[in-house]
């Protein structure tokens, strides 16, 4: 018998709970002295109701009770208050403040399996009021609370989502590639960001003389951070377009921050907009060194509780107490070097060739011998599978690191995809054996289903799902091409440069699932609060540019200039 707890879930003894205990006590009277009131949601619930007005935000725990009803442990709280104060003050619109300390439930996938499935969340919900005074407030409450839980050193980054939403609605885009456009800043991949509002790819989704600068303004907006600075910023690309009216209050909200001696770093990062489906102004999220997660993250969601009944305007945020207790518990490391995961592989010389063009020291990293990290003054290079890069960048083990597109889509792992560095392409492919395409058609007809060999089982599930067809995906780990030879999958998914290998052995290419190049990709927290992984992207962004890479050879075309260090 195993006793032992399932995965993600522990036990919690004495010592924690004490100091648990403590942290909660002090939080909850902090709370209470803004004149929040303690409230309790429950374990379950409906998750129809849960999604009725958003997408459910975090994958939920499911299961059916006796009934057939389709019930979820919460993934969060702020769905439920929604749902709580629409219902139970129907004609009651507030101001209400509200507060909670709460375990919520997440299952954990791709490179995240290892994360807690358990938390414990601790928030407030500012229900009623709005306008710059009340943003200020929730956003300096969460400041105060993660000081009281012992994080000393705290970046809050903030944005607005207005202005994307001005800008998207302003567009005259069609649905569909507003859709894409909010994937792409919903999954913070600005690579895609960029082909997306490129003129090739936008320039059948919007219309008129304004398609340039909407688009631009589109691209660029992620890219805007700073201090008080950044807000004028945006409003010089967005002001043109008359999509500039969110900024007002925003500033105003910095402004009162500012003055009011908030305990924590701000920065404006409007690439901070990673994830708002019910967000309708300021967004905000709590990041301390070191620490692979955000410790906390809110906003303003106006029209959220209007989804459940009366609607009113509302703010809130909540963080997790076991992260705030791991960066109150961290050791300062203010000399850290930069820490990159860099590929092994067919990605590993073009990747070291870009560093050493932006000027870091590379010794050591063509010829590492046994070693699994090279550490440089001022740097370490952490020497991985391409697979595994995004794995270890998205737990903080690296701070940025480069691999494929292939290898980001297949781990799904929580990173800010930031740059298409050109080398490495290669295509994603269907393939089947020459001349079966008739009796494998026969075959899916009579059965409903294929069998499909594939290293990439997340790439390949996803591809038939958009196709609306049922495989099953056999998940092999080299030799691709002999599944359909000897019988065992009918098709096979894989990567190819040239398709030699495919002729060779006698299968034709049916069609394209892909493209990839090499991407290079950082931390959430690390691109918030270390300058150095901004610096280093923009860096490698300039050099990708000067530099053409032979799309077969995976060289250089010519010489790439040598980039300077930055500072």
């Amino acid at each position: 018998m195993n006793l032992a707890t399932p995965q993600g879930f522990r036990d919690v003894l004495a010592d924690e709970a004490v100091a648990r205990e403590a942290i909660t006590r002090a939080v909850a009277d902090l709370f209470a002295a803004h004149g929040y009131s303690p409230i309790e949601t429950p374990t379950l619930e409906a998750l129809d109701v849960m999604a009725r007005g958003v997408r459910v935000p975090t994958s939920p725990f499911k299961l059916f009770d006796a009934t057939g009803e389709l019930l979820a442990m919460r993934p969060d709280v702020t769905l439920q208050v929604a749902r709580m104060d629409a219902t139970r003050f129907p004609d009651d619109s507030g101001p209400r403040r509200l507060r909670y300390t709460q375990r919520v439930f997440r299952a954990s996938a791709g490179a995240m399996q290892a994360a807690a499935r358990e938390l414990t969340q601790i928030g407030v919900e500012c229900i009623g009021d709005e306008g710059p005074e009340a943003d200020a407030e929730v956003v300096g409450l969460l400041a105060e609370a993660l000081q009281v839980a012992g994080v000393g050193d705290c970046c809050l980054a903030l944005a607005t989502v207005g202005v994307l939403r001005a800008l998207l609605e302003g567009c005259g885009a069609t649905e569909g590639w507003k859709d894409q456009v909010l994937a792409a800043y919903h999954g913070s991949d600005y690579v895609e960001l960029d082909r997306l509002c490129s003129f090739e790819a936008a320039g059948g989704a919007l219309e008129g003389d304004c398609l340039p600068d909407f688009a631009r303004a589109i691209a660029q907006l992620p890219r805007v951070r700073g201090g008080r600075g950044a807000i004028e910023e945006a409003r010089a690309l967005v002001a043109p377009l008359g999509c500039d009216g969110a900024l007002d209050g925003f500033a105003a909200a910095y402004d009162r921050l500012a003055e009011g001696g908030c305990p924590a770093r701000l920065l404006v990062d409007f690439s901070a907009m990673s994830s708002f489906d019910y967000y309708t102004g300021i967004v905000f999220a709590a990041y301390a060194p070191g620490c692979g997660e955000a410790l906390g993250s809110g906003g303003r969601y106006d029209g959220l509780i209007g989804a459940y009944g009366a609607d009113r305007p509302a703010a809130g945020f909540a963080f997790c107490l076991e992260r705030a207790m791991g960066a109150a518990g961290a050791a300062p490391q203010p000399d850290r070097p930069l820490r990159i995961a860099v590929p092994k592989g067919s990605l590993n010389a073009d990747s070291i060739a870009n560093l050493a063009a932006c000027g870091l020291d590379v010794t050591g990293l063509e010829a590492p011998g046994r070693q699994l990290i090279i550490r440089n003054p001022g740097v370490e290079y952490v020497i991985v599978r391409p697979s595994d890069a995004p794995t270890f960048v998205a737990l903080g083990a690296a701070d940025c690191g480069i691999c494929g597109k292939d290898s980001l889509v297949e781990a799904g792992a929580e990173v800010v995809e930031v740059v298409d560095l050109k080398f490495g392409a290669c295509t994603f492919v269907v393939a089947e054996p020459e001349g079966a395409a008739e009796a494998i058609a026969r075959k899916a007809a009579a059965l409903g289903t294929l069998r499909v060999a594939t290293k990439y089982p997340r790439i390949t599930a996803a591809y038939y799902a958009r196709r609306g067809q049922q495989v099953d995906i056999v998940t092999l780990h080299g030799n691709i091409e002999l599944a359909p030879l000897t019988a065992m999958a009918e098709r096979i998914v894989d990567i190819t440069a040239t398709g030699t290998t495919l002729r060779e052995n006698r299968l034709a290419i049916v069609d394209e699932v892909m493209g990839s190049t090499a991407r290079f990709f950082a931390n959430p927290c690390a691109f918030r609060t270390d300058g150095r992984v901004a610096a280093l992207a923009r860096l490698l962004a300039d050099h990708a540019r000067t530099c053409t890479y032979d799309p077969i050879a995976g060289e250089p075309a010519a010489a790439p200039a040598a980039v300077p260090p930055s500072a």
